[in-house]
């Protein structure tokens, strides 16, 4: 069945570009239109893969069907479960200027994985990156939530970060999530691999 592949390496490169302008302070609000412009821009490295059929040889590479794509609007959860869905949402979220919240999340989940003798150097940089009043990617929490997140870095386990991590989540489900699956973004996609399919 004809799809997309998606290449970390070029999710990455995206991301690295993007970083830089953010890390500079020289990106302004912008409106829908931009975000179309980006897509463009991620579509057309993910061009050279569309007609180049099933790569077995590299398994960095995905094949995006229109079955996963629609599986995508079930709920929160199946989206970030795929490894492209992750990708398109994370370049959604920087059109909105949140990206900092799936940053957050994935950091989370890999959090989990860590062995325990490296837990208090990553709780560290997680606290410092997302978590502190003044981290350069902060997320969108209470002072309460900040206060005892704060506590729990100094002696972490692996259930630190569960109750931010959780707010996070909700937080994209209510509101970006929503707003995400009625974009451009997601249905000119969803449009493009169902055209695909059909030839």
């Amino acid at each position: 069945m004809p799809g997309f592949f998606f290449s970390h390496n070029n999710m990455s490169e995206l991301n690295g570009k993007e970083d830089c302008k953010l890390a500079e302070g020289k990106i302004h609000k912008k409106k829908q239109k931009a975000f179309g412009a980006d897509l463009k821009n991620y579509l057309r490295c993910m061009v050279p893969h569309i007609e180049s059929g099933i790569k077995t040889s590299n398994s960095r590479n995905v094949m995006l069907s229109a079955e996963e794509v629609m599986q995508w609007s079930q709920s929160l959860e199946k989206l970030l479960a795929s490894q492209s869905g992750q990708g398109i949402f994370r370049e959604f979220l920087k059109s909105e200027y949140s990206e900092e919240n799936i940053e957050f999340w994935l950091a989370c989940e890999d959090y989990k994985k860590t062995k325990s003798d490296h837990l208090h150097g990553k709780a560290e940089r997680i606290y410092e990156e997302f978590v502190q009043s003044d981290a350069i990617k902060q997320i969108n929490i209470d002072y309460q939530m900040r206060e005892a997140t704060a506590k729990k870095t100094q002696d972490p386990t692996h259930t630190s970060f569960d109750e931010v991590q959780k707010t996070v989540y909700i937080l994209m489900e209510r509101d970006s999530y929503p707003r995400f699956l009625k974009s451009k973004a997601y249905l000119n996609l969803l449009n493009q691999l169902q055209v695909n399919t059909s030839k």
